[in-house]
Parts: structure tokens; sequence; C-alpha cells
């Protein structure tokens, strides 16, 4: 009967640790395994704990754990209820990512900057003209002030530049122009979840490659361009999900290994961290200019909302997004653009963009010594991400909300069927003090960590 509640009898036989971690682990896997239906009722928390032993409050404890990461929500006096399939316009891998709204104590799953970091607007604001400035349908795409400065700092003087809504609207435009239906595409692994999501649409065969310490495996990019891949995607700088940034030697070996092979391969970088990142800027622009797009975006750095993101690369790739963009939006508003470049030229915006770089390293440090303080070497990342690997990362994610903390589960970064290694997204860009980062270091330290792929290098 609709409605009726998953039988006590055959929950109570999956729970073999009655503490509130051990049963919402336990109807974690239920409902990972599929013996829980998405839209599934459950016992409510006197039922389930009569009928186990334990005190109400030991499962309202594993409930509210298991509402932390997202599986079950609370209807009121109607029940508890297994967590219903996010809507199926929304892309998969997108939808895993962004799916909790429920709050906790700390949220770290987001992979989002802090808003306190944010620059202040309003002394850019208070110059933007009045009125638009821009009245024709034919005007330029890229505000000539806007250019000026982007161009002045811009990796190779080559090619094109244009500006588009973003680091995701760059990559599908540039997708567009690149890559046809059946094409293999190389990409790190893991990779961050919205670029599978796009190749997928864009019918593109993906070809995983494993990330290091260093970067994207030379020996397997070796490997992968044998397949005569139309586009390698990569993140040299505070990589999503690892917080890896790319060496300089490893850069080079990358770029030899595509010269060697003979490859016209086109390299997209997203260089999505800006100056955010600890790692000096870098792009593959400098090393193979004619196969090189670089998209940089200002979201993380100078505020989501503001949805731009400067493209550069060939001209023969790079013309054809901003011709096509004209059936479109077009362009990206000048009154936007205009507060961009208010901000990349005020001392004050550039000083926050500064402090902002040198908090969340700050952060990243504060957790890796919390960690140390519990016996856990780790390294320290680059921008707001870093990751850890666990022996079950739906668990760890549990055991995680169990304590209050929220983070990111690996499966939904991960660019092959079955991933690597289990492990957990940590945005450590989101812990505020060494409380906090104290408190997460314990939670983290209870599940029984294990070296990851990032922590050393792999040679060859």
């Amino acid at each position: 009967m609709i409605g009726d509640p998953m039988p006590l009898d055959r929950i109570a036989r999956a729970i073999d640790d009655t503490s509130p971690t051990g049963i919402a682990a336990a109807i974690s896997r239920l409902i990972t395994g599929g013996e829980i239906a998405p839209g599934e009722r459950l016992p409510t928390v006197r039922e389930l704990a009569s009928r186990i032993g334990v005190s109400p409050a030991t499962v309202s404890h594993a409930w509210q754990a298991l509402s932390g990461v997202g599986l079950i929500t609370s209807r009121g006096r109607s029940g508890s209820f297994v967590h219903d399939r996010a809507p199926s316009w929304q892309p998969r891998r997108y939808a895993e990512l962004s799916g909790h709204t429920q709050t906790t104590r700390i949220d770290l799953s987001r992979g989002t900057p802090d808003p306190a970091l944010l620059p202040s607007i309003g002394r850019a604001l208070s110059r933007v003209a009045e009125r638009a400035g821009t009245a024709s349908y034919h005007d330029t795409a890229v505000m000539p002030a806007l250019r000026e400065t982007l161009e002045s700092e811009w990796p190779s003087g080559r090619g094109s530049l244009t500006v588009v809504d973003g680091a995701l609207d760059a990559l599908s435009r540039t997708l567009d122009v690149v890559v046809r239906f059946g094409d293999r595409v190389v990409v790190e692994d893991p990779t961050f979840p919205p670029f599978i999501d796009l190749l997928e649409l864009a019918g593109a065969q993906i070809v995983a490659v494993p990330l290091d310490g260093e970067g994207i495996s030379v020996t397997g990019l070796a490997h992968a361009l044998s397949a005569e891949p139309s586009a390698v995607l990569l993140q040299p700088r505070a990589h999503n999900p690892s917080g890896v940034s790319m060496t300089a030697a490893r850069a080079e070996a990358v770029a030899h290994t595509i010269r060697r092979a003979g490859s016209d391969v086109v390299v997209i970088e997203d260089d999505h961290h800006g100056a955010l990142s600890a790692a000096p800027a870098f792009t593959f622009a400098r090393l193979l200019p004619e196969q090189t797009v670089t998209i940089r975006s200002f979201s993380k750095s100078h505020g989501p909302d503001l949805r731009i993101a400067a493209l550069g690369g060939p001209s023969a790739i790079v013309d054809r997004i901003a011709a096509r963009r004209t059936l479109g939006p077009a362009w990206t508003s000048h009154m936007v653009q205009s507060i961009l470049n208010e901000l990349l030229h005020d001392p004050v915006a550039v000083a926050e963009v500064r402090l902002a770089a040198d908090s969340y390293r700050t952060r990243q440090r504060l957790l890796a010594d919390a960690l140390a303080g519990q016996g856990l070497a780790v390294p320290v990342r680059d921008g707001v991400n870093t990751v850890f690997a666990v022996p079950d990362e739906r668990d760890a994610a549990v055991q995680l909300a169990a304590s209050g903390v929220r983070v990111a589960t690996g499966s939904a970064f991960a660019a092959t069927a079955t991933p690597r290694a289990p492990f957990v997204r940590v945005t450590a860009g989101q812990l505020r003090s060494a409380e906090d980062a104290e408190h997460v270091a314990t939670a983290l330290a209870g599940l029984g960590l294990v070296p990851t792929p990032w922590d050393d290098a792999v040679r060859g």
C-alpha cells in the first residue's frame, strides 16, 4: 500500500550497530542499494527505537545524519521519507553535486567561495553609468576597457579573446566548436561533475586519465593520445575536487608528450580560481599556443553572480564562438563588464581579493595542521577544496553528518564508471575558525582515512 512504511523487521535485521552512526549507515546502505526506494516512508523514530531497543533520541540522531546528507527528508506529521530523485531536467552529476538544502553546523560540501571573502562591489557600482552604454545590437561584444585590462594580463598575445557568461558557458561553447558526436575527449580523473554532464550531452566518448599530486599522469595521457582525441580538458590550478595544482615540470612534460605524439588535440584549460590560487599564474598557451583555449572565470574571486569568464585562444575557435553568440545572447552585459573592470582596478577590491587568497591558504593549512594533531599527515592543497580517501564514501558522509559536518561524496567526480578510489571532497575554504578546523579534523580522523592517489606523485 502506497504510504506504508518499510517493514520494521527488514530495517532491524540490517542494523548491526545500534549507535546513531551505525543506524544511519545501515539505512544508508539500504537506500543506496535500492532496497528502500525513493519516496518510500520510513518507520517513526519511536517505532524503530522500540524494535531495536534503543532510545528515541538515538534514532533521532541517526535520522538527522541521514537528512544532513540528503538521503531522507521530513514531512512533519506525515513522517520521514527517502528523498525523491532529482528532477529529470537536471543533469545527473550536477544534481548530485547541488542537491542538499538542509542546514547543518558546518557545510563543506559546496565547493563555493566564502561570501564573506568576496570583494564589495559598492565602490564599483557607484562608478557605473546610470544609463546603459550599449544601445546597438551590433556593438562590440567585449567592452573596450575590459578588453584592454584582460589583454594586458593574458598569457598569450596570439589568437582572439572574448567574454562569456561564466566558465561552464565558456566550456559548453568551446565543446560545440571543437567536439563532434562520437569524438574522444581526455579528462582528468577525478574531475568536476558538470564537465562530464556537458561531454555526455555533446555525445563525446570520455577518456579518463588518472591525476596525481603533480597533475595529469603523463603515461596515461600518452596512452590516451593514441586514441586520437579531439580535446584534452584540464584544470591546471586548484583542481576541483582534489585541490592539486600542476607543477611546472609536469606541465612541460604534458606539452612535450602532446608534441611528440604529433597531435593537434585542442587543450581546454579551466582556470576557475584565478587570483585565488596559491600557484603562480599558468597556462598551456605559452607551451602550445596554437592549440590551447584558456578559460579564466571571475566567479570564485569576484562573485558567482557576475557570471563572467574570459575566453581566449586560436582565432579559428574563439571567433566562431563569438559569431555563434550573436544569434543568442550576443554579448555579456556591458554594465556587468564595467563592474568587473572596476573591481580589477580598484585598489580596495584588489586588496580584498588578495586577502581572500591568503585566507583560503590559511584555512587549508588550519585543517592540515589539525589533522597532523590527530596523527595524520596530509598535504596543504590549493584553492578552496581538498579530498580525503576513505574506506566507504557513503558511510563516511553519514558519519560526518552525524558530527554536524557535510561533505561531497567522490563518486560524482569520477570520470570512470567505477571510481578509482572512494573519497570525500571537503571545501576547506569554508572553515572560518581554528575551532571548526579542529572539529572537522576530529570527525575525519574517525573515518579511518587512507592515503589518496593525490598525496604523492605517481612517477612515470
